[in-house]
């Protein structure tokens, strides 16, 4: 074997490989790196406020721009390397918002801002333990907060009367918060007397609490890290923002029946935290307070420290009636509907019968824990000899639904049960029925496009068809620039995905702004646009297991970036 001497020499002037390395590494010096925006902290601004914001994360070179498509919001720079200033108007929208930073290299993967019309309050060091906890003379409150090292622990203090409900609703998980968080109520004894690790629907923890005794109580904040390690001490860092909210006033637990109709004005009670009676009271959410197409709506209950979204349907919400466990009692169940009910003992099935016609498709759905009920609930369709025709228990998801079309004329059931054979009044679900609708979806591989001049890149745009809606689509490109060229793609009947072949000219002017895929059936007057999905069980949205419920879970608006020259470097000699 041939062994070769370390070169120990200075490199010579001929030595063009050396050269051409130390070019290349000041050049990569001067140019800056695409952001990464871990965090938005804090993670909530009140409406009507000028509040300086944190931008956790690597920006380099600062200033750089920010995304922020609100309407009524401003922003500038400061000379603090990652922090803005923002200014929030009385009119802005109140919600999860969008936020990205951006430069001329690229832009940051989306991250959020919640807009509140409620006033918010910043968590104030030192707080670790129930003897320095932070007071809350006033409730309720929003507090924003962060777990900023291994083994931190936050804690705030509250005044409770005898038989007063405490509502504590914890979000960092949903902020994409690399935690696994806990919630905890000390009484003025210092005993715990309530705790909470996960709500029903994400790994974020809701504590409710009624008082037993009057005095002092101290809520503290605390997590584990997310994904699990194999470290079990309390996690924290920048990235462990949280947001607190918390309050003696009523909170409603859900709408009964559970949800509200678009064909007709819906009567309603409700059922709040802490009490398990339907309320005395109701309302009439009338159609024409929903918007059209949404699936969820937004109701406001007078006396209510907080709204509740509650599910939209095709046809009349009712409730269910006992009995109804057995073929006999079995309950007409109409097309399109839904029915609120509950599996109020052990053992208990809810049976509902409907007429079927052969060859007409028909979906079942039913929503407990996406509402946020503890039940585990399967779905079944029998005939009329009893036989079990389909089931199903989860569908990608913790709900089951099913979508089943009649072998034959006839009567069918369709069946409500617990796989954990549990019952109670929080045992509740949502059965919905109706004859599905041709319908399509469409998403996007990632938030931002990089563009180098003089290349041609390509983007595949994935389409979803769900019951028959086989025909021909186009697929655009919205908000493309001058110097770029990406002609629509015709998808064929039952066609998946569409290519997008971006061809970028060797002089286009470099660009940063935002773009959207467009979507479209022969006929349609409005385009449908690709969504970009934040939630995802992958590694694409900050942990290895991603997050699989968050504040705002896909957007349509897109990032697009042409780069320009590399910066020149003078030649030295």
């Amino acid at each position: 074997m041939r062994v070769f001497p370390i070169q120990r020499n200075a490199p010579r002037a001929g030595d063009a490989w050396f050269w051409t390395l130390i070019l290349w590494v000041s050049v990569a010096g001067l140019q800056g790196a695409v952001p990464v925006l871990d965090h938005v902290f804090p993670a909530a601004i009140q409406i009507g406020t000028t509040q300086a914001v944190t931008l956790v994360g690597k920006f380099d070179p600062w200033p750089m721009r920010v995304d922020l498509d609100i309407p009524g919001v401003t922003w500038e720079a400061t000379t603090n390397t990652g922090v803005v200033t923002l200014r929030v108007g009385r009119d802005a929208p109140v919600g999860a918002h969008v936020f990205r930073a951006v430069s001329a290299e690229g832009a940051s993967v989306p991250r959020f801002l919640i807009l509140s019309a409620n006033p918010q309050r910043a968590e104030v060091e030192p707080n670790d333990g129930a003897d320095t906890a932070q007071a809350l003379p006033n409730l309720p409150a929003e507090i924003n907060g962060r777990l900023e090292k291994n083994g931190d622990v936050d804690s705030y203090s509250v005044d409770l009367r005898a038989g007063q409900t405490l509502v504590v609703r914890m979000e960092a998980y949903q902020l994409q918060s690399p935690l696994d968080p806990v919630l905890r109520l000390i009484d003025s004894r210092g005993v715990q007397v309530a705790w909470n690790h996960d709500e029903v629907r994400s790994l974020d923890p809701f504590l409710v609490w009624r008082a037993e005794t009057s005095g002092r109580h101290v809520i503290q904040v605390f997590g584990f890290a997310y994904p699990a390690d194999s470290d079990l001490r309390f996690s924290g860092g920048p990235k462990g923002v949280y947001r607190l909210q918390i309050t003696t006033d009523p909170v409603a637990r859900h709408a009964w029946p559970l949800g509200v109709s678009r064909s007709g004005d819906t009567r309603l009670g409700w059922g709040d935290w802490g009490v398990s009676a339907i309320s005395a009271e109701s309302m009439v959410v009338p159609t024409a307070s929903i918007p059209a197409g949404s699936e969820s709506h937004t109701l406001r209950i007078p006396g209510h420290a907080a709204p509740l979204e509650v599910p939209v349907g095709e046809g009349r919400e009712w409730v269910e009636t006992e009995p109804n466990d057995s073929a006999a009692t079995a309950q007409a169940l109409e097309i399109p509907s839904a029915v609120s009910g509950d599996l109020d003992r052990a053992g208990d099935e809810d049976r509902y019968k409907f007429p079927g016609r052969k060859g007409e498709a028909l979906r079942f759905e039913v929503r407990a824990a996406g509402l946020g009920f503890p039940l585990d609930a399967w779905l079944r369709i029998e005939g009329g000899d009893g036989k079990e025709s389909a089931r199903n228990d989860d569908a990608g998801g913790a709900d089951p639904s099913l979508d089943w079309t009649p072998p034959a004329d006839g009567e069918y059931r369709v069946v409500v049960g617990n796989l954990l054979q549990r019952g109670g009044r929080d045992q509740r679900y949502r059965l919905s029925v109706v004859r599905p609708k041709p319908s399509w979806s469409a998403s996007v591989p990632e938030a931002a496009l990089l563009l180098e001049r003089g290349k041609t890149n390509e983007w595949k745009v994935t389409l979803a068809r769900r019951h028959g809606a086989d025909g021909r689509l186009t697929v655009s490109v919205r908000g493309v620039p001058s110097g770029v060229r990406v002609d629509p793609v015709e998808v064929p009947e039952k066609g998946s995905e569409a290519t997008l072949r971006w061809i970028t000219a060797t002089n286009a002017a470099p660009h940063s702004g935002p773009f959207f895929v467009e979507v479209s059936a022969p006929g349609d007057a409005k385009p449908q646009r690709a969504r970009f999905s934040m939630v995802s069980a992958g590694e694409n949205n900050g942990v290895p297991q991603g997050f699989r419920r968050l504040v705002l879970e896909s957007t349509p608006r897109l990032w697009l970036t042409v780069l320009g020259d590399p910066p020149v470097v003078a030649d030295k000699k």
